[in-house]
């Protein structure tokens, strides 16, 4: 699987290389600024970019808006953002952008190599990985209407589904059985009106809906 890293501490870039390196990744590039970015997905088409959100020059949000360019010009890009920060402007526009798979994790609460490598395979196979955290800030602006309709526990599920959680991942978590959360599952599809395509499409959009797309 081929990799981009953009991230301009060089410390924390040679280090995700090498745990990347040793996980059976290949890292096609890892660069330091937005720009260079851009131009690596265009040279290497990467099955996923791994992006900090502050790089230079403003240290602002560079990493998110190269993203998106990154994406319209190499689409079905799947971009995992690495940060210590929720930057919410160009956030959700990155998340309900259709295209590749997309995630959204805080490098302080990466507790676990195993989980973070399982969240990037994820994502590159087209799914999603948010850390609850992010998602939490994402919707703290207000939910859509259709949203209101949910549940406290669909909307418990929900947030599981949106930090990319299986079914079986899902039931263990809130001690329910797998046929109970296929029922919820099934119900918020139905509440937020979702078109009947192929559950994994249909969970993607559950998930935008989440967070306010």
């Amino acid at each position: 699987m081929r990799v981009v890293i953009a991230e301009d501490n060089a410390l924390l870039r040679e280090g995700l290389t090498r745990l990347l390196d040793g996980r059976g990744f290949e890292v096609a590039a890892a660069v330091g600024d937005g720009p260079s970015l851009v131009a690596a997905v265009l040279l290497h088409h990467p099955d996923v970019a791994v992006v900090d959100v502050r790089m230079p020059p403003t240290f602002r949000d560079e990493g998110l808006r190269a993203s998106l360019e990154a994406r319209r010009q190499v689409p079905q890009t799947a971009v995992m953002i690495l940060s210590q920060y929720v930057e919410q402007s160009y956030a959700s526009e990155l998340l309900r952008g259709g295209g590749g798979g997309t995630g959204y994790l805080l490098k302080d609460r990466v507790a676990d190599v195993g989980e973070f490598v399982d969240a990037l395979r994820r994502v590159a196979a087209g799914g999603t990985a948010l850390d609850p955290e992010v998602v939490a800030q994402l919707i703290a602006r207000g939910r859509p209407q259709p949203l209101d309709t949910l549940t406290p526990r669909e909307r418990q599920v929900l947030g599981l589904i949106a930090e990319g959680r299986t079914n079986a991942a899902i039931a263990t978590s809130l001690h329910m059985t797998e046929g109970g959360v296929e029922k919820h599952i099934t119900s918020i599809f139905a509440k937020l009106a979702l078109p009947d395509s192929a559950d994994d499409h249909r969970r993607v959009l559950a998930v935008l809906a989440f967070l306010n797309a």
